[in-house]
């Protein structure tokens, strides 16, 4: 395999991003495999999924939303604590930033970490980097459920923590009434899976279960295009279970015979490359994905924080 471009750091084009109404003031936003980023209209309030990585790119979608509803945003939900989901949220203006209690921890513990490593590896992300005011601390948090009463006929949004899963915080945004579940990164739909910080035994098996346990109708996952009817959204839950587990079985076969993680990225790129290699940010994300699943095989409890420094260690190691 001949040298990439150190992760997205290539990757300079624009995406195209497309609104899409879901149903009555349900909105996602997609982009070609960029960050999906999601809003729900309460009767006089705005719930806002995602906040994408600095407010000027954040102002480009709520210009999009506000020719659609002029509503105050309430609620900014950020479904884990990652730089390109969260610190464009200043510019939501939002009453309360919702996130899960282990994300406010992590933010912590390797959220300036994350904010070098994350802006490193997808500039095109960071637009207008200086906008960033700094660290995105959530105003309020749970463990297991919170439900916001949406007012009038439009039913109730539920905040869940379903698992550990992408990362030890991950919340989904479900919309019973009307079906529509906005997953986080928990679920891609055709954009490969980023695993740096993840818990793969449990997303792979009890974490997904409970996505795909809800039922959902509609599925905007972290990445990709919206998931429309049951086998859709099944098969975009599916996928990235099998995403998670082909990792887990070439890693794990290359530790029981004495390999080494590079001989355990190869032999996962090429069992992945068919199914999931023309996928947005698929040599991107292996080498961190293959890190991490060797450490969590290897009695690795929790993610070592990635720095700018370790990321380019590695990314020399297996892609280079």
């Amino acid at each position: 395999m001949s040298a990439l471009s150190f992760a997205s750091s290539a990757d300079l084009g624009e995406k195209e991003q497309t609104l899409e109404i879901l149903a009555n003031g349900v909105y996602a936003l997609t982009a070609e495999g960029d960050p999906n980023l999601g809003a729900i209209e309460g009767e006089d309030f705005l719930v806002c999924f995602e906040a994408l990585a600095t407010p000027v790119a954040a102002q480009d979608w709520l210009a999009k939303l506000r020719q659609h509803t002029d509503k105050p945003v309430r609620y900014l939900v950020l479904s884990h604590y990652h730089a390109v989901r969260v610190l464009g949220a200043s510019a939501f203006d939002a009453e309360i930033i919702v996130a899960h209690e282990n994300t406010h921890k992590l933010i912590a513990e390797r959220g300036q970490e994350d904010w070098a490593s994350e802006f490193g590896r997808m500039p095109r992300l960071a637009k207008g980097a200086e906008s960033v005011p700094g660290l995105t601390w959530p105003t309020m948090t749970f463990s297991d459920r919170l439900t916001i009463d949406l007012g009038g006929d439009r039913g109730e949004l539920i905040l869940q923590h379903l698992g550990r899963g992408h990362t030890e915080g991950d919340i989904v945004a479900w919309l019973p009434q009307q079906k529509i579940l906005f997953a986080g990164d928990l679920v891609e739909a055709q954009a490969a899976l980023y695993t740096g910080d993840a818990f793969h035994r449990d997303w792979a098996t009890g974490t997904l279960d409970g996505v795909k346990a809800l039922g959902a109708e509609a599925l905007i996952g972290g990445r990709g295009a919206v998931s429309r009817g049951r086998d859709e959204v099944d098969a975009a839950i599916e996928q990235t279970r099998r995403f998670l587990n082909v990792m887990l079985a070439e890693v794990g076969a290359v530790q029981q015979r004495g390999g080494t993680l590079k001989e355990a990225f190869e032999a996962t790129h090429a069992a992945l490359f068919e199914q999931y290699g023309h996928w947005p940010i698929f040599e991107h994300c292996l080498p961190f994905d293959v890190s991490r699943v060797w450490d969590e095989l290897s009695g690795i409890e929790r993610p070592i924080i990635w720095t700018a420094e370790r990321d380019r260690e590695v990314w020399a190691q297996l892609q280079g």
